[in-house]
């Protein structure tokens, strides 16, 4: 059933009350907020390259606690075990039977800090997880429950002693973004309550988690004409094409900004979804998934320059959804 136009003022009534929520704890970053907010609500995953100290934390555990769901941090070091992530086996001599003990991914936003600091056998162990929402250890399945977003971080100033994360991994991140240092007048509120050393925790919570899950499902039936699939298709095409790319946007990614522009057009109150939706999310969707020419970066060539050299290239198309003409 596609969303009604109720539903969609519905739902960016409830968006914008939970953009509010997660505001007061991470202040003047609302753009970010709602994005990283759409992807969880996308069922996708967010990659921040930010510095330390800029709120990636704050950010976890403030989502966690406007949904009302768990949260957990797992630090990446070099001697991160796959185990010490998802959870492991255990004989129980008492009942001589083996126990699956969860490890901290089982958690509704697990913020992964500094992700490109473990092996790539660690950060793997994220995979399954990511693209399937569960754990397979020993041959067991075990599902993560929903909603399950995870916030990875990694710091883009000190390379020493990291691994760089592969493509088939930075593909599963839905968006890239940063948080960014706050304004000047913004750091003097933050610098006022800076006695609370927890501002999630007062948080009040807005919804259930089972609410999320019904947004998401929600979200997911906002109607999509055949002329933006199409767009986004072309978009996607003209990236893998571009004299400076090596590697364009693949059909994942082709999929999932689609999946993430049904989020956005609701969030706008809108039941259907337009291509500026879809060009509004190029950047954070596709720019960390293209991989460039080596001659190409070395002139200053960025992935972001070609996503705006193909929006530039390829047109967007006149659609009629609801009786009103967008282009």
């Amino acid at each position: 059933m596609t969303m009604t136009p109720e539903q969609a003022a519905w739902f960016q009534g409830t968006f914008s009350r939970l953009v509010d929520n997660v505001d007061r704890a991470l202040m003047g970053k609302r753009e970010v907020v709602s994005l990283v907010l759409a992807a969880m609500l996308a069922e996708g995953h967010v990659l921040l390259e930010d510095a330390p100290g800029t709120g990636k934390t704050s950010l976890a555990k403030a989502l966690a606690a406007t949904v009302q769901g768990t949260s957990n941090r797992i630090q990446f070091t070099p001697d991160l075990l796959p185990s010490d992530v998802t959870g492991v086996t255990i004989y129980d001599q008492q009942s001589h039977t083996f126990e699956f003990h969860r490890g901290p991914v089982f958690a509704s936003i697990v913020l992964a800090d500094e992700i490109n600091r473990a092996s790539p056998k660690t950060q793997s162990a994220l995979l399954e997880v990511m693209e399937e929402s569960r754990v397979t250890v020993d041959g067991t399945p075990h599902e993560v429950g929903r909603p399950f977003l995870v916030i990875a971080t990694q710091n883009p100033i000190e390379q020493a002693g990291t691994y760089k994360l592969p493509e088939a991994q930075l593909d599963r991140f839905l968006v890239k973004t940063s948080i960014g240092y706050p304004t000047l007048e913004v750091t003097e509120r933050i610098l006022a309550g800076s006695a609370d050393r927890n501002p999630s925790a007062s948080l009040t919570p807005i919804i259930t988690t089972s609410a999320v899950s019904d947004m998401a499902d929600l979200a997911a039936s906002a109607h999509v004409e055949p002329a933006v699939l199409r767009y986004a298709a072309e978009l996607a095409e003209t990236t893998r094409s571009d004299k400076d790319t090596r590697l364009g946007v693949s059909v994942r990614g082709a999929i999932a900004i689609v999946r993430l522009a049904k989020v956005w057009a609701a969030a706008q109150g809108r039941h259907y979804v337009i291509p500026d939706d879809i060009k509004a999310l190029a950047q954070p969707v596709w720019a960390h998934r293209l991989v460039m020419d080596p001659e190409a970066e070395f002139v200053g060539t960025t992935p972001e320059t070609v996503i705006v050299r193909v929006l530039e290239r390829v047109s967007a198309p006149q659609t009629r959804a609801a009786g009103v003409t967008t282009g």
